[in-house]
């Protein structure tokens, strides 16, 4: 029925930017997009703006990936390199409260810089009802619960050329351009694009951040030497629970490993809006027997990053050597079916619901650490079809493009120049911990986190988002885009999606008027196109 609406508005030109007559006798629309991230959001906004017709296909019901799934504390960096729609989403963020009472609440890094005309922290549910208003006006329905075929048969090609792409509930959808908006590159590695996992040597781009990182995981890592065997001081005992039995190995050596997962939690100690945490069906405290040992060691840094949000409110994010990141259970991640990522998002929830269970309830949790978590728990207006858990798990990163150009920690850094700037970043270099292993010394130790500042704002290319123009000349990748897994770290925040979503759509228009492959589209008149939407591309001193 909903399919059936959307093609009847289309026809009666309904809606604001109806797809033209001859369009939808095709069943050809100009553009189809895949994934209702941030990036998705703004790309369809773009092109129904430009009075071409759009098909936003959601993998799920719900729209608007980790911004309206918990990650209200946004990871924004310096305010003043967020243009376009990414700056009027926060802008509407602080109308929002404006209109209700509510003082703005100041976010991270950024907050000093000058730019207050946006609020930059909020709640899962006003993230999304903002993005359902911003689609509606634009005249874009999405097509929801409607993941992607990953057997082979998702993507039909001529050449080069991607001619359709089907859902696994049979739908087809046939565009002129097709935009892979998705955390994972579903679309992208369907459609055969070359991608990369992992981690980088860092001889491969010339880089120093990269690949394994023991020395530099200073960051949530342990503060006091902790006994890593079942019966302390016994190798012979074996290992606790997720610690990963192989060596370090050698700083800057690249392997496949991914950074840890986690669901961002939006919780309060308000008993009006509280729920409980609810204990994991399989519940099991061994696996939290390190946390435990450390806990009794003093480590008592819980509420690090239980960062504040409006209406007593939480984004509840890791911190710390033992926390809300499942280290280490991930890998397969990225590649997998259906059913294996399903294990895993099933395997984080358990894990979270029973860190959270552990130290509110067992024994084995100090008495000052269980009264202090206690209060705590779910919000019950938050996200109410899921039990007031997270729809989404928070895919720090996946799969990554790699095509004739790869944004490197170089580019960052500005030691490189970056041509055909679409957008800037700004944020941290930030990777999360990758696993978690025992030292020379017999303790357990955190490998993989970084957190360094690249020390400016910077340009992120046309190039990045464009595959090699052998593997698709119809497709534009703003989320799982080329860049080497230490530079995702900083690319891979919330506002840059929005702002390369934006940039993606203005170029998938220019490829459907000029008739080009989107390697074509000329770059001035991109350019041209993104200062007026309000983008900002030119690089700024952080």
């Amino acid at each position: 029925m909903q399919i059936l609406t959307r093609r009847l508005f289309a026809v009666a030109g309904l809606l604001a930017y109806a797809c033209p007559a001859a369009c939808a006798a095709s069943g050809m629309v100009d553009v189809v997009i895949y994934g209702c991230t941030p990036a998705g959001i703004t790309a369809s906004i773009e092109i129904r703006r430009a009075g071409k017709s759009v098909e936003l296909i959601c993998r799920d019901r719900h729209i608007g990936g980790m911004t309206t799934n918990g990650l209200g504390f946004a990871d924004t960096g310096n305010h003043g390199a967020i243009g376009g729609m990414a700056r009027q989403f926060y802008r509407d963020v602080k109308a929002y409260y404006a209109a209700r009472g509510v003082a703005p609440i100041h976010g991270q890094s950024g907050a000093g810089s000058g730019e207050q005309d946006g609020m930059w922290v909020f709640e899962p549910h006003v993230a999304e009802s903002i993005f359902e208003q911003w689609l509606q006006t634009a005249g874009v329905i999405p097509v929801r619960s409607a993941p992607l075929r990953r057997d082979g048969s998702g993507v039909i090609k001529s050449r080069a050329r991607i001619v359709s792409l089907k859902t696994i509930d049979g739908q087809t959808f046939n565009g002129r351009v097709y935009i892979d908006a998705s955390y994972e590159g579903d679309l992208m590695a369907e459609a055969g694009v070359r991608f990369a996992l992992g981690r980088e040597a860092n001889a491969v781009f010339g880089e120093t951040l990269n690949g394994i990182q023991a020395a530099n995981a200073t960051h949530h890592q342990f503060d006091f030497d902790i006994d890593p065997y079942v019966v302390p001081g016994s190798s012979a005992s074996g290992l606790l629970p997720r610690i990963d039995a192989g060596p370090p190995g050698t700083d800057g050596s690249g392997d496949g490993r991914i950074q840890a997962y986690n669901y961002r939690l939006c919780m309060t100690k308000q008993p009006v809006n509280r729920t409980p945490i609810p204990q994991p069906a399989n519940y099991d405290a061994r696996q939290y027997e390190l946390l435990a040992r450390y806990l009794g060691a003093g480590w008592r840094e819980l509420f690090k990053k239980f960062d504040r949000i409006p209406n007593d409110k939480t984004d509840t994010n890791n911190h710390g050597a033992f926390s809300m990141d499942d280290i280490g259970m991930n890998y397969a991640y990225p590649t997998g079916s259906d059913a294996e990522r399903r294990r895993i998002e099933t395997e984080h929830q358990t894990y979270q619901q029973g860190l959270l269970w552990f130290m509110q309830n067992d024994p084995r949790s100090p008495p000052d650490v269980r009264a202090a978590m206690q209060p705590w728990g779910l919000c019950k207006d938050e996200f109410t079809d899921n039990g007031n858990w997270p729809h989404e798990l928070y895919v720090r990163e996946a799969r990554r493009m790699m095509s004739d150009f790869v944004m490197t920690e170089r580019h960052l850094r500005g030691l490189l120049p970056t041509p055909r700037s679409i957008g800037l970043g700004s944020y941290t270099i930030d990777s999360h911990n990758v696993r978690r292993y025992v030292d020379a010394r017999g303790f357990a130790r955190n490998e993989g986190d970084v957190q360094v500042s690249p020390g400016r704002s910077y340009e992120i290319s046309y190039g990045a988002i464009v595959p090699r123009r052998e593997q698709a000349d119809n497709l534009l990748v703003p989320v799982a885009l080329s860049a080497s897994h230490i530079a995702y770290g900083s690319i891979r925040m919330e506002p840059v999606f929005m702002i390369l979503g934006q940039s993606a759509g203005a170029a998938a228009v220019l490829a459907v008027d000029h008739r080009q492959a989107v390697q074509d589209v000329p770059y001035n008149s991109l350019r041209a196109q993104l200062l007026r939407d309000g983008q900002i591309l030119e690089a700024q001193v952080k």
